[in-house]
């Protein structure tokens, strides 16, 4: 059962599409408070767990810390952030009593969930505008999958999308990537696509391309095609400013960017310099944004993603302007031309800090110049600088900043249905809000080669999975600093399974495509189970996409009454008859795993063949090389496999064979991968593993 509780006057933000009547009275659970802002407290047992929030630091269990709902730019996803590209208000409360939240609010929220007092949950905004839904159900996977069905159906990709990629940011030429197209394919790697980051544009500027490297881009298109590999590129959220540009002046001719509070278009320096932001709140707007894709779709593109789309801001003019000033008063300060040692100014001020008058006065001088120049970036102030106009009416961006990122990929999907309604197109994003999972998926940003962050990417799926993100992964190997050779090959065993597997790295950072290291034998085989799994993987996605279910579980939703399995956050359910449990630590030979029934230990071996072991319930030690894949099948289950190809149409789905149960009975979801016929009953057929 779900109720409707309206606060205030909300933002549409169209993230539920299914018509809640609204209640009256009260919610039955916690206490709300709109004296200031909005408040929701909530008392909670010492054994509750509270799952949910989607894209967002530490564990599954999200309790013990406070997360804050504002999507955000920056790359160091450290214990300590609060916040994280994504906003997704969603969460369960499971326990004595158990319920889900749905805040849907679109600027800052913070979720306080046992941090400032251990027992006290609080949700709490600066404005009482809001619609709050209260979800009761018999569980927590009951709750979610009645959220599920209210925000609408997730983003359904083109089969190719769960083939393997290749990125990096730097490859700039056609010979970077004929290069990597060459090293994947002389070494019998699979690969599927090739991601395109910034330096494929002129001057960073959306749909261009650069005129030196790409001067005949649809052949080019097709001659990567002819190889069995699609060109995925990039496309940032800034307009460069730049007379002679057409989307620039076509946005600027017909008032689509956002503006100022005195009706000038707002400047925001990111990749290009100066630009403008298309107000894709405005549906006029969005609409113009989104028939730009076109293109490169008229090229032969058949994916995008998007970036930079909190929106990430490196300064504004006025940022700089106000920075100036305080750098002129700083220099102009007696103190610090009179010779204050550097050492005093370099020193942040503490408990400890020598508190004369002189001291005092440098620091007060220096800090909040050093404040100013740290806060350029993605400021508070410059989200409340501009406007957004939406059905007439001007809102300020800093009420509405978690919704641009999903009206972005909104503009892109609401694009492709004109373009060609017949088809799927990739399409996935860094920043999102709950609404966004119907038009693409999402990638976890700017990761680390860190071996811990291949445990965040693990806890992360599933929570995506509850608010709606079923295509989704981490960048393999890490975004930035230098991949080992073992932390990649761990990570791809994790990526088998995620349905965006993507190795990505930054420009500086060590070269990571998986024919950089010795032994290309691992690389190929561990890939190369990627696609023998395709057939399961890509059934069960589909499932869970058509009946608004999960891909990713919980073990605690799969078996609630195990006290056990409840605490377990380092393994995962994969559809209804997988677990997986990857090895997340350095030099690792295996691991310990909690299995809550009798289960069959599978893994794939490098020489092609695949082991099975029958384990009882309980918890185990089990020995995993690096160049092995381990899952785990559920008991009496089985799952298809095919043979392994270099790409996704190559894999032979018609002579499958099954890994599991004797007797047991699989039904397999296959479709064409490309249209959406996707209530054909033909699409299903039953598997029986001998």
């Amino acid at each position: 059962m779900i109720q409707k509780y309206v606060y205030g006057k909300p933002f549409s933000t169209e993230a539920v599409v299914t018509e809640v009547p609204a209640g009256e009275g009260t919610p039955a659970y916690g206490k709300v408070d709109t004296e200031k802002g909005f408040c929701f407290t909530y008392i909670m047992e010492e054994t509750d767990i509270v799952y949910g929030l989607g894209e967002a630091n530490r564990g599954l269990n999200k309790r013990g810390y406070c997360y804050i709902s504002d999507c955000t730019d920056d790359p160091n996803h450290t214990e300590d952030k609060r916040s994280l590209y994504g906003a997704h208000n969603f969460i369960v409360v499971s326990g004595r009593e158990t319920f889900g939240l749905f805040f849907d609010y679109p600027s800052a929220m913070t979720f306080d969930i046992g941090y400032t007092r251990m027992d006290t949950l609080q949700v709490s905004c600066a404005d009482a505008d809001l619609n709050l839904f209260v979800i009761e159900g018999d569980s927590p996977y009951d709750i979610v999958k009645q959220f599920r069905k209210i925000i609408g159906r997730s983003y359904i990709p083109p089969k190719y999308a769960f083939g393997f990629g290749q990125s990096r940011w730097g490859y700039k030429t056609k010979e970077d990537f004929r290069k990597v197209a060459d090293g994947y394919r002389e070494n019998k790697i699979p690969l599927d696509m090739v991601y395109m980051d910034i330096d494929y544009m002129q001057d960073f500027k959306d749909f261009t391309l650069h005129e030196e490297n790409f001067p005949d881009f649809a052949e080019f298109v097709r001659e990567m095609k002819d190889r069995n590999l699609r060109l995925i590129p990039i496309i940032d959220a800034g307009v460069k400013v730049e007379d002679g540009y057409d989307v620039y002046e076509e946005g600027v001719k017909n008032r689509y960017f956002c503006q100022r509070g005195d009706g000038s278009d707002f400047v925001a320096a990111v990749w290009p310099g100066n630009t403008h932001f298309p107000d894709v709140l405005n549906a006029e707007a969005r609409a113009w944004f989104g028939d730009k894709y076109r293109v490169l779709t008229d090229q032969g593109i058949e994916g995008f993603w998007n970036d930079m789309n909190e929106p990430a801001i490196f300064y504004s003019p006025e940022g700089i302007d106000e920075l100036k000033g305080m750098l002129k008063q700083f220099l102009e300060n007696e103190n610090y031309n009179s010779g204050i040692n550097a050492g005093t100014l370099a020193v942040a001020p503490t408990s400890d800090t020598n508190d004369s008058a002189e001291t005092e006065s440098a620091g007060a001088s220096i800090w909040p110049l050093m404040g100013k120049i740290n806060a350029l970036a993605n400021s508070k102030e410059d989200y409340r600088r501009f406007y957004h106009t939406v059905n007439g009416e001007r809102i300020r961006h800093d009420k509405v900043h978690n919704l641009f990122g999903y009206n972005m990929t909104r503009a892109a999907g609401e694009a492709f249905e004109r373009i060609d309604p017949e088809k799927r197109f990739l399409m996935f994003s860094r920043s999102s809000y709950i609404g966004m999972h119907r038009y693409g998926g999402i990638w976890m940003g700017d990761n680390k080669s860190w071996w811990s962050h291949i445990l965040l990417n693990l806890k992360m799926l599933p929570s995506l999975n509850m608010c709606g993100f079923l295509y989704t992964g981490a960048d393999l190997g890490g975004f930035g600093a230098d991949a080992t050779r073992d932390l990649l090959l761990r990570w791809l065993a994790l990526g088998v399974f995620t349905p965006l597997m993507r190795d990505h790295a930054a420009a500086g950072t060590r070269d990571q495509e998986c024919y950089q290291f010795e032994n290309l034998d691992d690389f190929r085989h561990v890939v190369g189970v990627r696609y023998r799994l395709i057939p399961y993987l890509y059934s069960e996605y589909m499932k869970a996409a058509l009946n608004d279910d999960l891909y990713f579980k919980p073990l605690a939703f799969a078996y609630p009454e195990d006290s056990m399995a409840v605490q377990v956050e380092d393994q995962m359910m994969l559809g209804n008859e997988v677990m997986i449990a990857p090895v997340y630590t350095q030099n690792a030979r295996g691991r310990y795993v909690y299995l809550p029934e009798e289960m069959k230990f599978v893994k794939f071996l490098p020489d092609g063949s695949v082991s099975e072991e029958t384990l009882p319930k309980g918890h185990h030690y089990v020995e995993i090389a690096l160049n092995e894949v381990p899952l785990f099948i559920r008991s009496g289950k089985c799952i298809p496999l095919a043979e392994s190809a270099e790409y996704v149409e190559a894999l032979d789905t018609k002579h499958l064979t099954m890994l599991g149960y004797p007797g047991a009975e699989y039904t397999l979801y296959e479709d064409d991968g490309i249209g959406k016929d996707y209530e054909n009953k033909e699409n299903y057929r039953t598997l029986k593993c001998c």
